[in-house]
């Protein structure tokens, strides 16, 4: 039964595709389009709303076309320089029907259309993403991430994060316009996250590296999402306000177009998200930010861009109750039990950011580019915790027909814990860079050199107490002793260099074969580290074959330097000492689009193994990171990869995503005693044994993503939008456990959101009075958003407890459950 719901949203998905069926009985509909003065209009293009096939009305006006019978359609009729017209019909099979139809001067609504080539096709692990669906995407936290989730999974519906090949989020890349962008470090849950650093309304083209990304990146393991924002051509903006997020976006330009502004303002409050988690209690989650982007062109050659960004996100709790149910981790047995938790004190968090950009560009000629790029990036963190916890846990009852429904009637144990915390953290990046192109022949040379200062101010100041059954742990007779205890405090200055040279070779007349080479060389005076990174990768399109495929491969090494996390131990101590974790991968796969149901669909293919050497290992506590600060590990990454990307309706992209993973890890010196008992189960010899691999903490063997759009056969102005993820278990570690490392399973996670959206006011302006309060707006959607549709109590992370039997009991966490959110946004 656990399968069930996974099943339920592969039939949903299938369910509505069920418009591709065919239809047998069809219908002959004519008529003559004329315009405001009734003379005859030609080349009108005629379209069944949701199909790709059009005709053209003739030089007097006239059209003919077979359409579908007993069944209601709409027919779309365009013409540049006039408003586009839209008819519904339902017609009997047989029947002749001639109609006249009208088209009045006025704009012409003209969708968005990006203009792409096989670029995307042909580098590995590029995925190219258009930023329009990530806006229409129905998940609580939106925008560009979540629509990333669909290719690589997830496990949490409240992050921004993501986990990509077995790596972790701190493996991952992020330009905005060429400048790296970074994200708060402390963040210890979902729940403290605030707005995601990218503003979707802002954004002209995504392209998302998941592997094999090329040396004109930079120094990480995992993956590179290169985000560009728009360069508006024209006055314009949008708004929107909904029950989770407001925002704001403006944009324009100067009259000879040498001067163009992006603005975006986002206001964002998740309380109404979480004031349905477990832990009952009073949530204070606020975020906002301010973005801008101002360009120049002062000439043909030269032009200028600047880039600024303000966040402030604040978080507090003052928690009050928590009734969670679960079962009991142990090596021998597991049982159903419930805990009661009774809360006192608070937590306050705050997390700024603050980033300046600017960056000079020349086009010295039509081949040769010069960039020349500054940054400052800012981040201040401040965590306040001091929350206490007195708990029963046991047998629960659920008899509703007896009083004690829903307390605990067996007791098992019970105790207290105190969860304190001061900690402070600063870090500033300074960034000068210079960036060239030069396209010579059949060669396209790419070439950059970076210089950072890097300063980390840091002070944590973290314990546990945990009380059970009268005796704290760890137990010590005597004593008194701290569950966890970090203290730490840090001031470093670390100062990089880098430098990359690339040549794209295309080989052939007919370009059939492209070649990428390329290496990165890195230096940090931290550990006075060497890095060389060379990378490869080809491409190679048969051009005697009917098919349209193209074969793919890279190889490379992939050599990520410690930044910060990486260097802290459990304890708090710093190791300045700790080396970069070393990789070399390989991928290789296809590309091939064909026809399929009248349309044309696209399947991407990718198989890829990484060997990971120097590794340093780490723990994942919902989004938090615990890293070892040692590089006492090594570790594999191995999958397959497929991706189906096709228009099921004409105009609505829809994507089915399926991965196959394994990752795992040796860590050096992991040894334990394994006993042998007697028949009385007393230990009477033991053996010292080493664990091996095992699974890492992102180790999922199976993801299946999907995102489908429709809308109403008779009205496109009616979308249906559904975002489906399904991952198999993850492994959760046991604290201060050698032998049972990542053996406690968090189960599969299961999500589906789904989202309704509808027009309240079209682009056609010549029908609105003069005065109207809306006379200016494009457009207006409001949009009804139905997240966690099955009600599926997801598991993010867990509480161990130990009674004084040192069994380990797992409350798990839950994430958010079923929820609305009402969204209204207009566009002029």
């Amino acid at each position: 039964m656990k399968w069930l719901p996974f099943i339920s949203f592969l039939v949903l998905f299938l369910v509505c595709g069920s418009n591709l069926q065919a239809q047998v009985k069809t219908a002959q509909l004519s008529g003559r389009i004329i315009d405001q003065d009734d003379k005859p209009l030609a080349a009108v293009t005629i379209t069944v709303l949701g199909k790709k096939q059009a005709v053209q009305s003739n030089d007097s006006g006239y059209f003919q076309l077979t359409v579908p019978a007993n069944r209601a359609f709409a027919l779309v009729f365009s013409h540049a320089g006039f408003s586009t017209v839209q008819r519904n019909f339902l017609l009997n099979a047989g029947e002749n029907e001639f109609i006249p139809i009208r088209m009045l001067p006025g704009k012409t609504e003209l969708e968005e259309v990006t203009v792409t080539d096989e670029r995307s096709r042909r580098e590995s692990g590029l995925v190219t993403i258009n930023p329009k669906q990530a806006i229409n995407i129905p998940s609580p936290g939106g925008g560009i991430e979540s629509l990333i989730k669909v290719f690589v999974g997830s496990n949490n519906e409240l992050t921004s994060n993501y986990n990509v090949r077995g790596g972790s989020y701190d493996e991952n890349l992020i330009y905005i316009n060429d400048f790296e962008i970074f994200r708060p470090y402390l963040v210890r849950n979902g729940q403290q996250e605030g707005l995601s650093f990218i503003n979707p309304e802002m954004t002209r083209s995504v392209q998302f590296y998941n592997g094999g990304f090329q040396a004109r990146y930079g120094d990480k393991l995992s993956s590179v999402l290169d985000i560009q924002y728009k360069k508006p051509k024209e006055h314009g903006g949008s708004a929107y306000i909904g029950l989770l997020e407001q925002g704001l976006q403006l944009e324009g330009s100067g009259k000879k177009k040498p001067f163009t502004y992006l603005i975006g303002v986002r206001n964002r409050n998740n309380r109404n998200l979480l004031s349905s988690q477990e832990t009952k209690g009073n949530y204070v989650p606020s975020s906002a930010d301010l973005q801008g982007l101002f360009t120049w062109k002062f000439s043909e050659k030269w032009s200028a861009e600047f880039f600024g960004n303000l966040s402030r996100t604040r978080f507090e709790l003052e928690p009050s109750f928590s009734q969670p149910s679960t079962s009991v981790f142990s090596p021998f047995f597991t049982s159903n039990i419930g805990l009661d938790i009774y809360f006192e004190g608070r937590e306050k968090d705050r997390y700024s950011t603050s980033m300046a950009g600017l960056s000079v560009t020349k086009q010295v000629n039509k081949n040769l580019r010069l960039k020349w790029l500054a940054s400052w990036f800012e981040n201040k963190e401040v965590e306040s915790i001091d929350i206490t916890g007195a708990y029963l846990f046991g047998e629960r009852s659920f008899d509703r027909s007896r009083p004690e429904f829903g307390l605990i009637v067996n007791p098992l144990g019970a105790g207290v814990f105190q969860q304190y915390a001061r900690n402070q953290l600063t870090i500033g990046v300074l960034n000068l860079s210079h960036k060239g192109t030069l396209t010579r022949g059949k060669h396209f040379h790419q070439w950059g050199v970076s210089v950072d200062r890097q300063q980390v101010r840091d002070q944590l100041r973290e314990f546990e107490y945990q009380d059970s059954a009268g005796y704290s742990l760890p137990y010590q007779p005597g004593n008194l002793s701290l569950f966890k205890s970090l203290r730490s405090d840090a001031n470093l200055d670390i100062h990089r260099v880098a430098a990359y040279w690339q040549d794209n070779i295309s080989l052939g007349d007919s370009s059939g074969t492209i070649l990428q080479l390329g290496a990165r060389i890195n230096y940090n005076d931290l550990n006075k580290e060497w890095l060389v990174s060379p990378r490869a990768g080809i491409s190679w399109k048969p051009s005697r074959w009917e098919k349209d495929i193209i074969f793919r491969a890279s190889a490379g090494i992939y050599m990520q330097p410690a930044f910060y996390r990486e260097l802290r131990r459990y304890d708090g101590s710093l190791n300045t000492d700790v080396k970069a974790q070393k990789s070399w991968q390989v991928s290789g796969g296809f590309d091939y689009h064909f026809p399929a149901f009248n349309q044309v669909l696209r399947l991407s293919t990718e198989a890829y193994f990484k060997s990971l050497w120097d590794v340093v290992p780490y723990d994942i506590d919902n989004v938090r990171l615990r890293y070892f600060g040692e590089n006492n590990a090594r570790a594999y990454a191995t999958g397959l990869e497929a991706r189906l990307y096709g228009e099921l309706v004409k105009d609505a992209e829809s994507y089915l995503s399926i991965g196959f993973m394994r990752t795992r890890e040796d860590i050096k010196d992991d040894f334990y005693y394994k006993y042998t008992l007697n028949e009385q189960n007393q230990p009477v010899d033991s053996t010292l044994t080493q664990n091996g691999y095992l699974r890492r903490p992102t180790d999922r063997l199976l993801t299946i993503g999907m995102f489908f759009q429709d809308y109403l056969s008779t009205n496109k102005n009616i979308k249906v939008y559904i975002n489906g993820l399904y991952g198999s278990n993850l492994p959760y570690n046991i604290p201060n456990s050698v032998r049972y490392r990542n053996a406690l399973f968090i189960d599969p996670y299961i999500r589906v959101d789904l989202g309704f959206s509808a027009l309240l006011l079209n682009s056609d302006r010549s029908r609105r009075r003069r005065h109207a309060p809306f006379r200016e707006f494009e457009n207006i959607w409001l949009s009804l958003e139905v997240f966690n549709l099955i009600d599926r109590a997801n598991t993010i992370s867990y509480l161990l407890i130990k009674d004084f039997s040192n069994t380990t009991y797992a409350i798990p966490n839950r994430l958010t459950p079923r929820l609305l959110n009402v969204k209204l946004v207009g566009r002029w």
